[in-house]
C-alpha cells in the first residue's frame, strides 16, 4: 500500500508496453502502481547477495535459472495473450525451472521462487497485495526478507494456498524448498544488515 496509482482504469501488459522508461509500474488485476523511488543500497545488496548465492549454487547445468530485477514476470489467466495479461510483477529475485516460462520479455507463468526484499515503501504492498498475487498464481516458495527487523518470512504453497509462514532469524543459513541444493548463508550479509532493534 502506500504507492501511487498511475490512473483509474484498467491497464494491460499491452498498455503498459507503451509507456515511457522514466517511471516502472507493476501491475495487480489492471490497476497499475508506481514502483517506489530506487531502494535504499541495504536492499540492493540483500538482493543482490541473495542471487549471487543462488546463482553460484545451481550452476550451469541445472535447469533452474535465477534472475533479478528489473524484469517483467506476466502472470496471465489460462490461454490469455500477453497483450492482454493484467497482471505484471517484478520481484527482487526469482528462480523459474521451466524453460519455456522464458522469453525475451521475461517470464511468462509463476515463478518457482521468489525473494522481496521489504522496504520501508513498499513493505505493505509486498505483504499484502503482491503476497496474495503470488498466491493465486501459484508461486511455490515465497520469500520476504526483512533486513531491518534481521527476519525472513517463508510462504510455501499447499493444496494452492499459503499454509502457516515460517520465520527465522537471518543468521546461520536457509535452504530454499523448492531447490535444496540452494542455501543462503547469512553471514555473507551480516555486517551490512542494520542494527537490530531492541
Amino acid at each position: 500500500m502506500g504507492l501511487p496509482v498511475r490512473d483509474n482504469e484498467h491497464h494491460t501488459y499491452g498498455d503498459y508496453r507503451t509507456w515511457d522508461d522514466d517511471t516502472r509500474y507493476e501491475l495487480i488485476d489492471g490497476v497499475a502502481y508506481a514502483m517506489a523511488p530506487a531502494p535504499l543500497r541495504i536492499h540492493q545488496e540483500v538482493a543482490g547477495e541473495i542471487y549471487y548465492q543462488a546463482r553460484q549454487k545451481l550452476g550451469p547445468e541445472s535447469a533452474c535459472r535465477v534472475l533479478i530485477a528489473p524484469l517483467d514476470v506476466r502472470l496471465p489467466r489460462a490461454g490469455e495473450a500477453d497483450d492482454r495479461v493484467d497482471t505484471v510483477l517484478q520481484p527482487d529475485v526469482l528462480a523459474v525451472c521451466n524453460p519455456d516460462q522464458l522469453d525475451e520479455r521475461g517470464v511468462r507463468g509463476a515463478p518457482d521462487w521468489v525473494v522481496e526484499v521489504l522496504s520501508p515503501a513498499t513493505a505493505g504492498h509486498d505483504q499484502i497485495h503482491k503476497r496474495r498475487v503470488y498466491e493465486h498464481h501459484g508461486v511455490a516458495e515465497l520469500w520476504l526478507v526483512h533486513p531491518t527487523d534481521r527476519l525472513l518470512t517463508i510462504y510455501r504453497l499447499e493444496a494452492g494456498e499459503y499454509g502457516k509462514p515460517e520465520i527465522v532469524e537471518l543468521e546461520g543459513e536457509t535452504a530454499v524448498g523448492v531447490m535444496p541444493e540452494v542455501v543462503i548463508q547469512w553471514e555473507a550479509l551480516a555486517d551490512r544488515l542494520p542494527e537490530a532493534g531492541p
